[in-house]
């Protein structure tokens, strides 16, 4: 009598390099693990549903890959264009960027890692997307703080760690400040406290940072700029300092560089420094209108992995290759 083995991440794995690398049969492979047919196509479902097995399906026309490989010949960065119709509108966009960005995320989060997220409109769209993988003494740290004048922020963030946790069985650690202080100096004497003091180490610590970017200009607009975390003198201050974008409320300019900016000394997020000595940092941007944004993230070298829709790869490679094959002399004029 076959046995019934509970799917788990080991099996699933199992079942779906015989099928998918050595091309066994779903009868073969059911015979070698001592079970039924049934039970092996359940595993590879499960496979598939986890993101340890991607399908991706290339037509000779088909744009992707050379989008993929453009973009990672330019900045360095391992790209994952996500295929979607000119028809569909930024808020459809996005989910299907958020369910992509997802399923590549799950194989890659191990045992022992201690995972930074930021909340966003990005994030909370690709949390409502992940899979199950069971993980041990794994940890999830939100990466800046969430409360405003007008909002504990606390459900809003929370729900998207919650998701996280819940995805890779992992401790939560929230972050309970405000996003942004008042004053710098607020800031300084709250980095003193020793509440405050275990979430900075533990983000120090980080071995993966997930996060989108942040634009003013997006249809679908990031939560930082309408969830009355900024005023008018704010975003003034923003515009006075040439700034594009932000990740986890941290601000850059188009160049990648921050130095200067004044928000930032009371911003709550992790300095841009900090978080380019993670060793493997997601960014999820989904939607054309955040290009200016992307542009700036990726000078500043703050993705090793990035996941976009092909409408806004489109775009960065060609704004790439605009600005790299003007005359020697025009560019910056």
């Amino acid at each position: 009598m076959s046995r019934s083995p509970s799917l788990s991440n080991s099996d699933s794995l199992r079942a779906a390099q015989m099928y998918y690398l050595q091309d066994l049969t779903m009868d073969a492979i059911a015979h070698e693990l001592h079970t039924s047919r049934s039970t092996v196509s359940r595993l590879l479902s499960a496979a598939r549903d986890s993101g340890l097995v991607q399908i991706q399906i290339r037509s000779p026309q088909e744009l992707t890959p050379e989008l993929e490989r453009q973009i990672r010949h330019r900045y360095q960065v391992d790209a994952h264009v996500v295929p979607v119709p000119d028809t569909l509108n930024e808020g459809e966009v996005l989910d299907r960027v958020a369910l992509q960005a997802a399923r590549t995320i799950t194989p890659l989060v191990d045992s022992n890692a201690v995972i930074g997220v930021a909340w966003g409109s990005t994030l909370s769209a690709v949390s409502r997307h992940l899979r199950q993988k069971t993980t041990h003494d794994c940890t999830i740290v939100q990466l800046n703080g969430s409360g405003n004048t007008r909002t504990s922020g606390i459900s809003y963030a929370s729900e998207i760690l919650r998701r996280f946790g819940q995805a890779y069985s992992a401790r939560v650690e929230q972050f309970p400040v405000p996003a942004f202080f008042d004053r710098a100096e607020t800031k300084a004497a709250m980095w003193n406290e020793r509440s405050v003091q275990r979430i900075l180490d533990l983000q120090e610590r980080m071995t993966m940072s997930v996060f989108g970017v942040g634009s003013i200009d997006s249809d679908v607009p990031s939560h930082v700029y309408t969830g009355g975390y900024l005023d008018e003198t704010d975003l003034d201050g923003l515009a006075a300092s040439s700034v594009v974008g932000d990740v986890a409320t941290v601000f850059f300019r188009a160049d990648g560089s921050d130095d200067g900016i004044a928000m930032n000394t009371r911003a709550s997020g992790p300095p841009l420094s900090q978080l380019r000595q993670v060793h493997r940092r997601i960014c999820v941007v989904s939607g054309v209108s955040k290009i200016n944004g992307l542009r700036g993230a990726l000078a500043a070298g703050l993705a090793t992995e990035l996941i976009l829709d092909e409408a806004t790869a489109r775009r960065l490679v060609q704004e790439d290759i605009t600005v790299h094959s003007e005359p020697p002399g025009k560019v910056g004029l």
